[in-house]
């Protein structure tokens, strides 16, 4: 058996999230295991790094899997490709050391969140961007942005209240830029709970805009209350942008 790394980018939108579901077809796992499946002539599931909620996107996903000898790199590939639906498409296959695993050994992943603030809307990227069509003060966000980086327990950032696992996360890195009408907000991590970019942005959008104030997310760091910090923006807006691995595979 020969394991294989996958790089994938896809558009979220219609999709019900990565994980694939019992209850639906419609998850970037399941139309990827579908097709390798049909190629190999029997299951083959795939190991994403990570979990994306439905409706983001992704243009650096990683997965893997393992399937017999006989396959190269580029007939994978090509197989993936010609038969995925338009909107799911694979960057590469790379064969890697056996005991590599995309979840497991991730030790960095980086978000993209984009925000329009523009009064026009954006039709043509209305689908990967939440358009907000108000201004934000940046330079608030970025000194909100400051209290957020390091080690801390993003209990409060978490949207499963009943996270029974350590909500303790580090943040390495939130990058604001400002581009005309449009703000980017990149977050990179050692790793991310469910909804904890969306919840960060949609705090960080109330910090913007007035609503709070850069130093109040000292206290929602620690009163660990999801009801504490501010809203989950939209789903649109998100994409997994980049996981970074050491070269050991």
């Amino acid at each position: 058996m020969k394991n294989y790394k996958l790089t994938i980018q896809y558009d979220g939108t219609r999709y019900k999230g990565w994980q694939g579901l019992n209850s639906t077809d419609m998850t970037i796992q399941g139309k990827i295991e579908d097709v390798l499946s049909r190629m190999a002539g029997k299951q083959v599931e795939i190991t994403g790094s990570g979990r994306t909620d439905a409706g983001v996107h992704a243009v650096g996903q990683v997965a893997n899997f393992h399937l017999e000898e006989g396959w190269s790199e580029e007939e994978i590939c090509s197989y993936l490709n010609r038969y995925l639906p338009e909107d799911i498409g694979i960057v590469s296959v790379e064969e890697v050391e056996e005991r590599f695993h995309s979840r497991y050994q991730a030790k960095e992943k980086t978000y993209l969140y984009r925000i329009h603030t523009g009064k026009i809307p954006n039709v043509f990227e209305r689908k990967y961007i939440y358009d907000y069509q108000c201004p934000l003060e940046v330079s608030r966000m970025r000194q909100a942005a400051g209290y957020l980086v390091g080690t801390h327990d993003f209990r409060s950032f978490c949207g499963n209240k009943k996270m029974k696992k350590s909500t303790v996360r580090t943040i390495y890195e939130i990058r604001i830029e400002e581009k005309e009408d449009e703000i980017r907000i990149y977050y990179t991590g050692n790793g991310f709970l469910q909804n904890m970019v969306r919840i960060l942005t949609g705090t960080l959008i109330e910090i913007g805009d007035g609503r709070r104030e850069p130093e109040d997310i000292l206290t929602i760091l620690e009163g660990k209350d999801r009801e504490m910090a501010g809203y989950t923006a939209p789903a649109c807006g998100l994409t997994l942008y980049q996981v970074s691995y050491e070269k050991e595979h």
